[in-house]
């Protein structure tokens, strides 16, 4: 759903536009929000995907939980946030069809460009989905703003969806966060070439004792410093080399026998 900056007018929309806001795909798409123009919101966040290789801006918490899933599923080819409806014609007509007050700005008096959390591709085509926590959903307002947004994207043939906190899964959406922060071999204190005898290590051992048990047993093995075992089995659970109940609290994956393991995937 839109935010509004505090100032807008047409020289400001006009400059998002030249400078490709709402513009372009997968790594060179500008979203057209960022963190910078909401500088008070204590709930942002600025993460790299995988996905597109580039820095997503997101505005709540419910969009950053929604966003690891998103950037974690092999099946979404492209993410792009703070996606505009960009033709404000057609969503001022849409709104006054509707008999909805379109936002203007109350001192310039120019038309907001509204905007939808995410747009994502997969083999099966685009779908744009809007976030909302259900609390928000009892307010009118709220309700008229989803509903310029899911008719104009019916008008223009793409497929919307409302997300609700009971649609995402935060304790997976938790662990994907967890996992991601090893993300990066340069940052896990082991060298790179040294990976595939860890994975090894790991599958062999992966259903007979507790996973923490196993990153000790790895450090003891390859004279490693204490917690680089554990950030060895984050970094090759999050590249899907080690495959994982992903949906279970972190601490019951870690500490207990993973017995339930089924075999490991190869990197995607």
């Amino acid at each position: 759903m839109a935010k509004y900056a505090r100032n807008w007018n047409e020289k400001i929309y006009r400059r998002y536009i030249q400078e490709g806001r709402g513009q372009g795909q997968g790594f060179s798409y500008k979203p057209w929000l960022t963190v910078r123009d909401f500088p008070s919101l204590g709930m942002v966040s600025r993460i790299k995907g995988d996905t597109t290789g580039r820095i997503h801006h997101l505005m709540s918490n419910h969009e950053t939980n929604l966003f690891f899933l998103l950037d974690w599923s092999d099946n979404v080819l492209d993410i792009r946030e703070q996606y505009p409806l960009l033709d404000i014609s057609d969503a001022i007509n849409i709104a006054e069809k509707a008999k909805i007050r379109y936002p203007f700005d109350k001192i310039s008096g120019f038309p907001y460009v509204l905007t939808s959390d995410f747009y994502i591709e997969t083999p099966s085509g685009g779908t744009v989905l809007s976030v909302k926590p259900t609390t928000e959903l009892n307010k009118p307002r709220v309700l008229e703003k989803l509903e310029i947004e899911r008719r104009y994207w019916l008008s223009k043939g793409v497929k919307w969806e409302l997300v609700t906190e009971r649609e995402i899964n935060k304790i997976k959406a938790k662990n994907i966060e967890w996992l991601s922060q090893a993300k990066n071999p340069a940052h896990l204190g082991v060298v790179v070439e040294l990976l595939p005898l860890l994975l090894d290590f790991f599958r062999n051992h992966l259903d007979k004792i507790p996973i923490i048990d196993i990153c000790k047993e790895v450090e003891r093995h390859f004279e490693l410093s204490d917690g680089i075992g554990l950030n060895a089995f984050r970094h090759l659970a999050y590249k899907k080399q080690i495959s994982l109940e992903i949906d279970q609290p972190i601490e019951s994956i870690i500490f207990t026998q993973n017995r339930s393991a089924y075999p490991a995937l190869e990197a995607v």
